[in-house]
């Protein structure tokens, strides 16, 4: 272990400062003791004297200032350190700060109890009075007054004078306060109007009474409307049409129909295979699960005149509408399936890639209900379907011309000459 001794002289003649650093080596008290020669090491620097407010403060560097701050009582080293900000980021705030709380804590700190007391204290202290009573219309105090505007504000405000023409401003100069707003909302000026004139000017109403320019459009009271009747379609009666294969039903709407079972389902998707005439299945919000869902993927296998499937709001997982949408490749007849607002709202980019997959082999489906994080598959998805409308239109078109052309046939009159004879 290592010790110093540090011996400073001042020179007031020179203002040099010479140090002398004796350092000696003692080694640890199991080993014998070594000392080692002592080295000195003298360093010299010329300092300007140090000065505050102009003064010089070399007779002052004499003084000892722990002797000084012995001299203090507690009450003057207090009122010192209120005095003295240290400016040292490394003391923590509670000694920085010159506010000291001398009343000792009354107990532990209970949260609840001390809001429900500021509450208490603050509803029953009183409301100081009014010097003066408020008297509505009366201005108390100095009244606001805006300062004069410059020459260049008033240059910037002043509005662009447009001759409109003799007749058209007899016709502005003459016209009332109400027609003047329906020619702004023909013209669409919107800022000069509020929603309530534009509405009114809109549909040939009239102006509200009072709602000039500097109206205040007031909140209209909302319209209740009814609430939507429930499903009436009956469950057992559409079950026993699908499986009669009964050629009146072509939509079937199970839409919000609550409780109803799972060999309900069973039964219909059971006779849904053999169907050949509907055409448009709705099971919106039926709480239909994974179970029920392969039962439809294997129904619409076999259906070849299903075209609209809509299953959303259900609790499908993603690897069921994997099945679904696996399941429109075999007859690839259906045009629009949409299954979103699922229990998992978020498919994952594993599930959006095996769909698009699906998706761009099957040539027929034009229009596809599903959410889609990711922007690779939507743009895919999106893109061929697209393609498949372009080539169903293609095919519609040359259908049409194929029928219009083999509707007209040529014909020959008794002079000879050559006529067009439409076909029925």
């Amino acid at each position: 272990m290592g010790t110093g001794e540090i011996i400073e002289e001042w020179d007031s003649t020179t203002t040099t400062t010479t140090k002398t650093i004796s350092r000696k080596t003692v080694t640890e008290k199991s080993f014998p003791s070594k000392k080692t020669s002592s080295t000195t090491k003298t360093t010299t620097m010329t300092t300007a004297p140090a000065k505050l407010y102009g003064k010089d403060l070399s007779e002052y560097e004499e003084l000892d200032v722990d002797q000084l701050l012995a001299q203090l009582t507690p009450e003057e080293i207090s009122l010192l350190a209120k005095e003295v900000d240290p400016d040292d980021n490394l003391l923590p705030p509670s000694q920085r700060c010159s506010y000291e709380c001398t009343k000792l804590p009354t107990g532990p700190l209970d949260r609840k109890k001390l809001i429900e007391h500021i509450n208490r204290q603050a509803m029953e202290t009183p409301d100081q009075p009014e010097v003066k009573p408020f008297v509505p219309g009366v201005i108390r105090g100095k009244k606001w007054m805006p300062p004069p505007q410059s020459q260049l504000q008033k240059d910037a405000d002043e509005q662009i004078a447009i001759d409109l023409g003799d007749e058209y401003e007899e016709a502005l100069n003459d016209a009332t306060q109400e027609e003047i707003i329906d020619l702004a909302a023909i013209l669409g000026f919107h800022s000069m109007m509020n929603q309530e004139q534009y509405h009114a000017s809109l549909l040939n109403k009239g102006q509200p009474i009072g709602l000039g320019w500097d109206g205040v459009t007031k909140a209209s009271q909302p319209k209740a409307f009814p609430a939507d009747p429930p499903n009436a379609t009956d469950v057992d009666k559409t079950i026993q049409q699908v499986g009669d294969d009964d050629h009146n039903l072509v939509d079937l709407n199970w839409n919000n129909i609550k409780n109803i079972s799972d060999e309900k389902f069973e039964q219909l998707f059971s006779a849904l295979g053999d169907n050949t005439h509907l055409e448009t299945l709705s099971l919106v919000n039926v709480n239909l699960n994974d179970r029920t869902a392969i039962k439809l993927a294997d129904a619409i296998e076999k259906n070849n005149t299903l075209r609209v499937l809509n299953v959303e709001t259900n609790f499908i997982s993603p690897v069921g509408i994997v099945h679904l949408v696996k399941a429109l490749l075999n007859q690839k007849v259906i045009e629009e399936f949409r299954a979103s607002n699922q229990r998992s709202q978020v498919l994952g980019n594993k599930i959006e890639m095996e769909i698009t997959k699906l998706i761009e082999q099957n040539p027929t489906i034009l229009r596809l209900g599903l959410h889609l994080e990711y922007n690779d598959a939507r743009h895919r998805i999106a893109t061929h379907l697209q393609r498949n409308i372009d080539r169903n239109m293609r095919a519609l078109r040359k259908a049409t011309a194929l029928e219009t052309e083999a509707s007209f046939t040529l014909g020959r009159q008794q002079d000879g000459s050559l006529h067009i004879i439409a076909q029925a």
